[in-house]
């Protein structure tokens, strides 16, 4: 039996980094570096504030966390919703990977071009600590991005299987209710993990902020959506990640 079921499980694991591989060779490069990097500045820009009082937080972040749910849509619409998840899983990777190299980097001894400009070391000690980043905050983002991730590439997917026509509309209602669930999620564990935890906020801010945070973000995509939908449409009509589809599609007939 643990014989049987390590080959099952290397099986596994060699036909989902085939999968993998297919499907990041067929998205565009331009798109996944444009999702990866707001990620990286999200997270690194979450750190300046850019509304705060009692009840509306909203942070520098803000301005680059509605690309990343634009782009896990479009990704969705094209390739499926366990497809935004996969992407999304590596672009949290790396990410992670981004955060550890500048927390490496600022324990060393130099300094900050700005140190320069006001010879106050307080000012280079924020920037490394700005950079180097808190284990909490990380964990607090790390963790609400892989399950407000997967809330809105589940949601999405579950929306548009209901769905008879596909045209904008449609595309509209499967994208806006899965990332306004998915940022209130997003908005609601980090609230929880990091600000209720360390802050001292109450339950009452957690919540509040966390729905008017995922109404802002919101909005954000709905200016966007029609230039998101244009883009799918002209990945459809160009056949563009047709490989990773018949891959799917021969896969899925196999096991039948």
């Amino acid at each position: 039996m643990p014989v049987l079921f390590m080959k099952n499980l290397s099986s596994f694991v060699r036909g989902q980094l085939q999968d993998f591989r297919i499907l990041l060779r067929n998205i565009p490069s331009l798109v996944l570096s444009v999702f990866i990097l707001s990620l990286v500045c999200a997270n690194l820009l979450a750190n300046k504030e850019l509304i705060s009082t009692k009840y509306v937080v909203l942070d520098c972040g803000f301005f680059f966390s509605w690309i990343m749910f634009l782009c896990m849509d479009i990704i969705c619409k094209r390739w499926g919703a366990s497809s935004s998840i996969k992407v999304s899983l590596a672009a949290l990777v790396i990410n992670l990977m981004v955060c550890l190299i500048f927390a490496l980097l600022a324990k060393t001894p130099g300094k900050w071009g700005e140190f320069y400009a006001t010879e106050n070391m307080a000012v280079n000690d924020a920037l490394n600590a700005t950079f180097g980043g808190s284990w909490y905050i990380v964990l607090g983002s790390a963790t609400a991005f892989l399950v407000s991730s997967v809330v809105n590439g589940f949601l999405n997917g579950k929306i548009a299987s209901k769905l008879k026509k596909d045209n904008f509309l449609a595309f509209a209602i499967r994208s806006y209710i899965s990332t306004l669930t998915a940022q209130f999620a997003d908005n609601f564990i980090f609230a929880v993990m990091v600000s209720k935890v360390f802050f001292g906020w109450t339950w009452t801010q957690v919540f509040i902020c966390s729905a008017i945070g995922s109404v802002f973000e919101l909005l954000c995509e709905v200016l966007f959506s029609g230039l998101g939908y244009k883009i799918v449409r002209s990945w459809e009509k160009d056949k563009i990640g047709q490989e990773y589809l018949t891959y799917i599609s021969n896969k899925t007939k196999a096991t039948f």
